[in-house]
């Protein structure tokens, strides 16, 4: 929200030399976060002018309209002639008052004017909209000033658009929506400065008549609690709006329609009330507020015809709908050219309805951004005074005596607030009459018992009377206090957040990390060394997953949880398998131009508790108990962590330097070996065998084992899974549950011998169908204590061998500590392994 600070002064005494760091630093202070404050009088320099068209010529021949104009800019070129301009904008003609800023001006990001000839003639200086002086967004024309701008040619520009001025924008939480008003902020500021505030939303205003103004009824009054209405007639339909208006409401980043709409709009800045203009002479018949009905269209303001949900708000005539509440208005009902009566409304709508039907019909109007936040229900008459008051002095008419106001709103319930609460929760000394008193600066009204509160700053208790709590009316202006936490809140607000002091938790001993945490970190290390790169994908999933990664239908990963309020109505499941959003990541890449993948990802995945039930309602007035907390924990999926990694392309790239290598199957296993040994799994209780298990292809896919447990799975994607996807042939993936390791062993110091290694290589021939990693493992457990390392450096087939069979060959390392070992004793230890490997598996000796 932009607000200009002379409008702010209208309501709070603001200091006149009150330095531009020092407001910031207020509104900061506050918790409100200031995007920026701007001194408009240093954004333009040179000389900005007041300029009058005197002719415009059309040029023709180009691609786009451009005009030719001479403007009198009286004596401000030196000349006293007419100022030559070429203007692309067609929003003005001969006799219009604009803006223009001389060669050797400056505009807001450095943009330097100058004389040059552009289309064929000399263009000297140029003709400004709001946008290219920094006022506002709107660049569709340039600025016309008002009729009764009493500035003449040649006269600065500057206090005439509003460039004298101060403008401050900030960005306003979704719990603070008073403060995205004029009156919000000044009384924010008043807070800050202790200065006096003047409150525009107790301006009088006369209530409600017996006759209303116009005949209206309101079916749902949860929805709408209160809506208030009068009607204006006889209004000059070109009265033009005025100039200190417009400027107003164009630093707002607002654009001037016409006078009785850009009333509503001023109105909502001001006082944060969202109001709207209905043309009366075009309504037929009575206006019903009620829900949408099923089939029911609109077309709004914005010329799109809108299909209405059953949730949706809307006011009706007898033609139908005519406007979204609280969203923005139909096109068959609004204020025209020839509107001469007027009907101004008011009214206080939910703001979770408001919510919903913005993000449904993507529309998020100025009126929808105020009303899911907040906005108070006591303002509507305030507001249709004020509004009528504006369009009667501006534009003539005569207000009609007849006020209509239906008033459904239900008083605030008080908040029991334990007077010590804000201090034992912040661990500053805030006595009761301190808090009583701020709470009172906010506008809350705090019931003080039968007796006061003592006197004596120093106690901390309440007096007698009040049972040590105190009973707080929060004010209509701010819905969001609403639990004893909020009015905390407030008061440390108010009282200053530099008062708090900073304390530090003390760190705990040890490396302040749990041995899971040091874990996935190694893993995640380990993968990034190995050249995969990590990516975060949403664990939200559509219903269509499991059928496109082919898991069987009695799969248990097919059994997701579904979320109440998901993010997308396509993605309302929480992911079972990484791999689903994962193989998204890497489909993504491969439309954007990148073949060769390697990705990794560590995060849970979610597993439902069948019969678990609903979680207890916990307040949040007390601690939740050790039995409600376990009865949520028990509602609570099972949430383990999980490690995936997908290849695709090539491994090791092609170049100079020979042939590529594309990645397969064997990457994926290796990649889970490389998550083991990071994860300190010792090599002999990890187990690789071959195995069945979706989406992996049945005849390239391997299990992880650790003590005999499965705890994932590597290979080939399935050819049907990875046509699904649209994802190259032969994608390879892997899976393991990091939560179903085991913690790692103390570690022992290794001894490291002196002696020389004796190095024997075997090859031995088994069937096909046995792993690799088990014929190692009989080697391991045949050699005895003085093997120190073996590993499989060949894998060799063909027919001398026989059909089914083929040949692994082995490095083995022997060495003993305190010896050097004799060939007799290498050979013995290599014979014992080579024995126990043809005892389990009918291994020969290749070429024995």
């Amino acid at each position: 929200m932009r607000v200009s600070v002379s409008w702010l002064r209208e309501y709070v005494d603001l200091p006149a030399d009150l330095p531009t760091r020092d407001l910031e630093q207020a509104l900061v202070d506050l918790g409100i976060e200031v995007e920026s404050v701007v001194d408009l009088r240093e954004t333009v320099t040179g000389q900005l002018v007041v300029g009058e068209v005197l002719q415009i010529e059309e040029l023709t021949g180009f691609k786009k309209p451009i005009r030719f104009c001479r403007v009198d800019v009286g004596d401000a070129n030196g000349t006293g002639e007419p100022q030559e301009i070429v203007c692309g904008a067609r929003n003005f003609v001969p006799g219009d008052r604009v803006v223009v800023i001389l060669p050797g001006g400056v505009l807001p990001g450095g943009f330097a004017i100058g004389a040059r000839k552009t289309y064929g003639r000399n263009s000297n200086g140029m003709i400004c909209s709001a946008k290219e002086l920094g006022l506002g967004d709107d660049h569709s024309g340039i600025i016309v000033l008002p009729e009764d701008t009493p500035a003449k040619p040649g006269d600065d520009a500057r206090p005439v658009v509003g460039l004298d001025d101060v403008v401050v924008e900030v960005e306003i939480t979704p719990d603070r929506g008073y403060a995205m008003s004029v009156r919000g902020l000044a009384r924010e500021l008043s807070h800050a400065l202790g200065v006096p505030f003047r409150d525009p939303g107790l301006a009088p205003a006369p209530g409600g008549t017996d006759s209303p103004a116009y005949p209206v009824g309101v079916r749902d009054t949860v929805g709408c609690d209160r809506f208030a209405a009068r009607l204006v007639r006889g209004v000059d339909p070109t009265a033009p709006t005025p100039g200190w208006m417009q400027r107003r409401l164009t630093v707002a980043g607002i654009r001037s329609i016409s006078l009785p709409v850009d009333i509503t709009n001023y109105v909502m800045l001001e006082l944060g009330q969202p109001m709207h203009a209905f043309d009366a002479d075009r309504i037929a018949g009575p206006l019903v507020v009620r829900r949408a009905e099923a089939g029911e269209k609109l077309t709004t303001l914005d010329g799109v015809t809108r299909a209405l949900a059953p949730e949706d708000m809307v006011i009706c005539d007898d033609t139908g709908p005519i406007s979204l509440a609280a969203v923005m208005g139909g096109e068959t009902s609004e204020v025209v050219a020839g509107t001469t009566n007027v009907l101004f409304e008011a009214a206080h709508w939910d703001p979770v309805m408001v919510g919903r039907t913005a993000r449904r019909h993507k529309l998020f109007s100025e009126a929808a951004k105020r009303w899911e936040r907040g906005v108070d229900p006591a303002l509507p008459l305030v507001a249709v005074a004020r509004a009528v008051r504006l369009l009667t002095e501006h534009a003539g008419g005569a207000a009609g005596d007849e006020i209509l106001d239906i008033d459904h709103v239900r008083p605030r319930t008080p908040v029991v607030l334990p007077a010590d609460l804000p201090t034992r929760r912040v661990g500053v000394s805030y006595p009761p009459a301190r808090v009583v008193a701020l709470l009172e600066q906010v506008g809350c009204t705090v019931a003080r018992g039968a007796d006061r509160l003592a006197e004596d700053p120093g106690e901390v208790g309440v007096a007698a009377g009040t049972g040590g709590a105190l009973s707080v009316t929060p004010p209509t202006w701010r819905p969001d206090l609403t639990d004893p936490a909020d009015l905390v809140e407030e008061v440390v607000r108010l009282d200053g957040y530099d008062r708090v002091p900073s304390v530090l938790p003390t760190a705990p001993p040890g490396r302040g990390l749990t041995w899971q945490q040091r874990r996935r970190r190694a893993v995640a290390r380990s993968l990034a060394e190995r050249g995969y790169v990590e990516v975060l994908a949403h664990p939200f999933v559509g219903p269509g997953l499991a059928d496109q990664l082919g898991l069987p239908a009695d799969d248990p990963r097919r059994r997701a949880v579904r979320l109440a309020n998901p993010l997308s109505e396509e993605e309302p499941l929480l992911r079972t398998t990484l791999l689903g959003p994962l193989l998204g990541i890497v489909k993504r890449n491969l439309g954007r131009g990148q073949r060769d993948l390697a990705l990794y990802e560590i995060g849970a995945v979610f597993h439902p508790r069948p019969g678990a039930g609903r979680p207890p309602a916990m307040g949040v007035d007390r601690r939740p108990t050790d039995e409600e907390f376990a009865a949520a924990d028990a509602v609570v999926p099972d949430q383990p962590r999980h490690v995936a990694v997908v290849l695709t392309g090539d491994v090791e790239p092609a170049g100079w330097w020979g042939a590529g290598r594309p990645a397969g199957w064997a990457d994926a296993v290796e990649a889970g070996r490389d998550v083991l040994a990071a994860a300190d799994v010792p090599a002999d209780r990890i187990e690789v065998r071959a195995a069945e298990y979706a989406p992996w292809h049945p005849g390239r896919c391997a299990e992880l084992l650790v003590d005999g447990t499965v705890v994932g799975h590597a290979g080939e994607l399935h050819p049907t899974v990875v046509a699904a996807l649209e994802l190259p042939r032969r994608t390879s993936a892997m899976e393991l549950d990091l939560d179903a390791l085991p913690a790692a062993p103390v570690a022992s110091a290794p001894v490291v011998s002196g002696f020389p290694p004796a190095l024997i290589d075997v090859a031995l021939v088994v069937d096909s169908s046995v792993p690799a990693a088990q014929v190692q493992q009989a080697l391991v457990g045949g050699a005895g204590g003085l093997l120190e390392g073996v590993r499989l450096f060949d894998v060799y087939a063909s027919e001398q061998l026989g059909a089914g069979r083929r040949s692994l060959a082995y490095k083995l390392t022997f060495r003993a500590p305190d010896r050097t070992l004799t060939v007799e004793e290498a050979v013995a230890a290599r014979d014992a392994a080579v024995a126990r490997a043809a005892e389990r598996f009918g291994a020969t000796l290749r070429g024995a």
